[in-house]
């Protein structure tokens, strides 16, 4: 018998190994935060704002009433000429009155050059922010394409207050990721940032150098 006759013939022979159990991640979870208070709702939105000033990101408390006319003032404080978006707050923006509206309504081979040179802002929605790292959750689709969030030098991005959640794990148990995610879905703490090997820290290298959250709550949260 040859050697690799014989070793394939051992290990056939080997007794078979009991697979590993899947890991009970919710009970994991529970030890690591037994005996802590749920977090409440004004806990979860300082805590978020903290984390996200952290990483260098802006959060602007707004209601759902004044949201658009808030995001026209930042646009002109910022010298934004124009503005990406999507169709589910193109209504909203129109009656806002604000200027140089860019809807993403083409295939991007249409118009590259022009998204990528010539645009100055987005605004996207979210699906939820995470307090624990001033995090917030896109995820794509055909209306808001992944290039809205990553290509304009400055995004701006509406949250709903209602939509955070202490840590990953409630998000994912809370909107039910098990049942189904998006191809492209995406986990953003502040403006994009890089360093070089000498730790020289950059924003904007590889996506929008500033990030501003819209944040929804409600007239007696704001401050």
């Amino acid at each position: 018998m040859s050697a690799r006759a014989n070793i394939l013939q051992r290990l056939r022979a080997a007794p078979q190994a009991t697979p590993p159990l899947p890991p009970d991640v919710p009970a994991f979870h529970a030890a690591c935060h037994a005996g802590q208070a749920a977090g409440t709702r004004v806990a979860r939105i300082a805590l978020f704002c903290e984390k996200m000033a952290f990483w260098h990101g802006e959060v602007v408390r707004v209601t759902r009433a004044n949201w658009p006319q808030i995001l026209r003032e930042l646009c002109v404080a910022k010298g934004v000429r124009s503005l990406l978006h999507g169709e589910p707050h193109a209504a909203a923006l129109l009656t806002a009155g604000i200027g140089g509206l860019k809807p993403y309504d083409r295939p991007v081979d249409a118009w590259k050059k022009e998204l990528f040179e010539d645009t100055d802002a987005s605004l996207t929605s979210t699906r939820g922010g995470i307090a624990e790292t001033g995090t917030l959750i896109l995820w794509p689709d055909a209306a808001e394409p992944r290039l809205m969030s990553l290509v304009p030098p400055i995004h701006f991005a509406l949250l709903d207050a209602d939509q955070l959640y202490d840590d990953l794990f409630e998000a994912m148990r809370e909107q039910r990721w098990s049942s189904g995610m998006p191809t492209n879905a995406l986990l953003v703490s502040g403006p994009s940032k890089t360093a070089d090997i000498q730790v020289t820290l950059a924003y904007g290298a590889h996506g929008p150098k500033e990030l501003i959250v819209l944040l929804l709550v409600n007239e007696e949260e704001l401050k």
